[in-house]
């Protein structure tokens, strides 16, 4: 298990993290997500720590909080060391009746991260992430809120989660004009058949140092390679999608991906759910893929991912049919910038370095 920066910052934090919301469900979507209680939660987060797993992912609103109080169970029952583990949570979503029970304003911020380290037994909060976008809030009362709670130790570090590239670069603009916590990382949806990240968020997270933790890299199950195109999936077999077909997914283009990484899983011995994984893990912007279970042998598949070393004709075999097709601006970059970048090679070249 390798370790990588959380984008600029000291902060190292494994390849994979866990996620948790397959713990605590006991209605409404939560319910079809995961139902897991106590014991196995607690299965779960030993199992990820003894492979090296140092980073744990949650959220206020996963299952109504309960995600989050199994979570800190789980770490005080296994007795983890604090400084052992890097925990993750997030604020936005609903967590009341009330006007004021949502959104990302200096209200429910305050609120949520009290009512968040009650739940996880903890004294701070390693990584506290807004959860969405709130259109209602300025975007400066809400990082004025998040340097609040960054100077009184109750979170170290601060990020998003599916936010678009414009807005974070706002933020970033704003926090560096006013002093400001800046975001360390971007919580986003990207997988092999679904590679919209790269037109834009990408290039701006490549450019302003944000580190990437990735959600449902397998497409919320879509990709576990189970199932053959046209093939009915099983309710018994636990796929999340057959109750919850969640995220959106381009159905075509995901089986098309998956017939080129079955020949590529074959030749390694390993599942596709591996070699969807293992892409993912190759790619450069990615620092850790967050991955869920409801089982034990569920999470050794995802955590055996990181020894799959796919070649440079493999990767490119999946890139083929997998890569966006060209848009605008994209494709002017491309032919316009053209000429300056052979510019930049040939002085590399020519210096035996870095052009300057």
């Amino acid at each position: 298990m390798r370790h990588r920066p959380l984008g600029h910052t000291g902060l190292f934090v494994s390849e994979l993290c866990l996620g948790t919301m397959t713990f605590g469900g006991s209605e409404g979507i939560w319910s079809k997500i995961g139902a897991l209680q106590q014991p196995d939660a607690e299965r779960l987060v030993g199992q990820a720590l003894d492979a090296g797993i140092n980073f744990i992912d949650t959220a206020d609103v996963y299952a109504g909080g309960v995600s989050e109080q199994m979570t800190g169970q789980a770490l005080k029952n296994l007795k983890v060391p604090r400084e052992n583990v890097i925990v993750a949570t997030k604020v936005f979503g609903q967590t009341g009746d009330g006007p004021n029970a949502r959104g990302s304003s200096r209200s429910h911020i305050l609120d949520g991260v009290k009512a968040s380290l009650r739940r996880l037994q903890l004294d701070h909060i390693d990584l506290y992430q807004l959860h969405g976008f709130d259109p209602a809030t300025p975007i400066e009362e809400t990082l004025r809120a998040l340097d609040q709670l960054v100077r009184h130790g109750q979170v170290r570090y601060v990020g998003v989660s599916n936010w678009a590239a414009w807005q974070i670069a706002k933020a970033l603009g704003i926090a560096e004009r006013l002093g400001l916590a800046r975001f360390a990382s971007l919580q986003a949806y990207y997988t092999v058949a679904s590679r919209d990240l790269e037109r834009e968020l990408i290039p701006m997270l490549r450019s302003e140092g944000l580190g990437l933790m990735v959600w449902s890299p397998l497409a919320g199950g879509f990709l576990s390679g189970k199932y053959g195109r046209g093939q009915t999936q099983d309710p018994a077999d636990g796929s999340r999608r057959v109750a919850f077909d969640f995220p959106p997914v381009d159905k075509d283009r995901a089986w098309n991906c998956i017939d080129v990484m079955r020949p590529i899983a074959q030749s390694h011995g390993v599942s596709v759910a591996q070699v969807a994984l293992a892409w993912l893990l190759h790619q450069p912007q990615v620092t850790s893929i967050i991955v869920g279970a409801k089982r034990p042998d569920q999470l050794a598949d995802n955590i055996a991912a990181t020894q799959v070393a796919l070649s440079a004709a493999e990767l490119d075999q999946i890139d083929k049919v997998s890569r966006l097709p060209s848009e605008y601006p994209g494709w002017m970059f491309e032919r316009q910038g053209e000429y300056r970048r052979q510019q930049i090679t040939d002085a590399v070249r020519l210096h035996g370095g870095a052009a300057s």
